[in-house]
């Protein structure tokens, strides 16, 4: 496989810059970028005096290349995310590891790729997808001194098969590395539509047991696809279950009344919590995994964001979506520990409008593009179903920047072990690359080349090319998603390749004029696929 993986890497190269680089330049190059890395470490002789830093991942749900003012929106105002990218590196070729949400999460906690445990979008009421004794990016911090938190939505899994909501849930983050955990379980369009705070759902009532069904019906709750008079939106067959909040959800609840969310709140609790983390841990060093909702349906903003733009329910939830980041940025502030903090903000994977509800996302869009100048969005295996605004921060430590280096959210747990001084086992974090120096906005080099899934094919990034491998045969559950989500899925029958140098939008497939990139970077997947993480 390293023969593979050189091999591959020098043929990239040469059909990027026009020559072939000797294997022992590469090489050399490789060292010289590790050490480069390594001195990022200490940015600074006052610096590494000082502690570590706090690490915060803000990490958005279904958010587009194009939905911010940084990236180009103008019909959605984002001026606190915009102010991170003026203050920090916004990186224009950055990738969640997958084009749906389960997996590019458990990829961001992991370093490694969701294929290997086989994980999908888990329903509400899956079992731990990252088991006890799992290496994470919190267990790994928090053996470096860090005292670690998660808040917001998980959709990781909670507990074994057949969880019991009514006693102590778990495993959950808790016995993955954090110390600290706030959750919706899974996501807004699933139950349970509760709270669960460390090992319990919150306000939960003895007398009033909580149950969960994705089979068949329980309970006496209303369900949508018997009730849609009683519904605020319209939706889908899948996301006629049980109503709460007036939305039907994905599957069924029974109990659990006084348990239940209100959505027009998310920001408020969230954004509480977390900064209830940070104020309590403000001597540091702490590390907060902070996953939003939004923009995911159903889309449900508070009512101080309702009507804020013309956009609707999505655009109103990016708005509110901005003004929680801000709140964040100004807590630090306001304790005098901004210098001290390090933030990513990022998405999920790429955008999608129509996801089952009826809001009017499609009809009120307008001339607005959620995937910017990409082709695709959110289970997509073009560019825009996993490159998602990415932006880093760390003020006194890093230079305002824009970044073109090929970056990957895997890659975030081997280049914040190296930040940290945490030498990583052989079997941890396998697919995660040490690409520090790319991050810090020390280098313009970062992966040479780049993994992605999407809920069909798998796709492979160079500098300048993209390959999507082709399928055995077309998925008829992706072509109901292209007709019903109006999302093109990226699915072929053959290898399809594109040069982004001059095509950003993957319009003119060259695979068929190129034949000899095709068989490598098909080799390269290959090679991916077939590693273990066995030492």
């Amino acid at each position: 496989m390293e023969g593979v993986t050189e091999t591959m890497s020098n043929n990239l190269l040469e059909n990027t810059i026009g020559f072939r680089i000797p294997a022992i330049v590469y090489v050399l190059s490789i060292i010289a970028f590790t050490l480069i890395a390594a001195s990022a470490c200490s940015a600074s002789p006052e610096r590494a005096e000082h502690r570590l830093p706090n690490i915060i991942i803000m990490y958005a749900d279904d958010l587009g290349y194009g939905d911010i003012g940084a990236y180009g929106a103008t019909a959605i105002s984002t001026p606190n995310i915009d102010a991170l990218a003026k203050s920090g590196i916004q990186f224009m070729d950055a990738h969640a590891s997958a084009a749906t949400c389960t997996p590019s999460r458990y990829s961001l906690l992991t370093g490694e790729y969701a294929f290997r445990r086989q994980a999908q979008i888990l329903r509400g009421d899956a079992p731990a997808l990252i088991r006890p004794g799992q290496p994470t990016l919190a267990s790994m911090l928090k053996s470096r001194g860090y005292t670690t938190a998660v808040v917001g939505k998980w959709h990781l899994g909670l507990g074994d098969d057949n969880v019991d909501w009514n006693g102590p849930v778990k495993p959950g983050p808790l016995e993955v590395g954090f110390d600290y955990s706030f959750l919706l379980p899974a996501t807004g369009d699933r139950v349970p539509t509760v709270y669960v705070e460390n090992h319990h759902v919150v306000g939960l009532e003895a007398d009033d047991p909580l149950q969960v069904s994705y089979q068949e019906k329980i309970g006496d709750r209303p369900v949508g696809y018997e009730n849609p008079d009683l519904l605020r939106q319209g939706a889908d067959k899948l996301h006629s279950g049980s109503i709460v909040n007036g939305i039907s959800r994905i599957g069924y609840m029974e109990g659990g009344k006084a348990a239940e969310w209100v959505d027009e709140d998310f920001p408020d609790i969230f954004t509480g919590k977390a900064i209830d983390f940070i104020r309590a841990n403000k001597e540091g060093p702490f590390f907060l995994y902070f996953p939003f909702h939004d923009p995911h349906v159903p889309r449900l903003p508070h009512k101080r964001f309702q009507g804020s733009t013309q956009l609707g329910a999505r655009g109103d939830a990016i708005v509110q979506l901005d003004w929680m980041t801000g709140q964040i940025v100004a807590e630090l502030r306001r304790l005098g520990i901004e210098e001290d903090t390090l933030i990513v903000f990022s998405s999920d994977n790429g955008p999608v409008l129509n996801d089952g509800y009826e809001d009017r996302s499609v009809e009120l869009l307008g001339d607005h593009k959620p995937a910017g100048p990409l082709r695709g969005g959110k289970y997509s295996a073009f560019e825009a179903g996993a490159r998602v605004p990415t932006l880093l921060t760390w003020p006194g430590a890093v230079d305002p920047a824009i970044s073109d280096a090929l970056v990957s959210q895997v890659d975030f747990y081997a280049s914040f072990a190296a930040l940290v001084g945490s030498e990583l086992r052989p079997t941890e974090a396998i697919d995660s690359e040490n690409v520090l120096d790319a991050l810090l906005g020390n280098s313009r080099q970062g992966r040479i080349t780049l993994f992605k899934q999407s809920l069909g094919p798998d796709s492979l990034r160079s500098a300048r090319y993209k390959y999507i491998s082709p399928v055995p045969a077309l998925s008829p559950s992706l072509q109901a998603i292209e007709q019903k989500k109006g999302v093109e899925t990226g699915q072929s029958v053959e290898p399809q390749l594109y040069d982004l140098s001059n095509d950003l939008g993957e319009r003119v497939d060259i695979a068929a004029e190129h034949p000899e990139i095709v068989e490598e970077m098909q080799r390269a997947i290959d090679a991916i696929r077939q590693r273990s993480n066995s030492p």
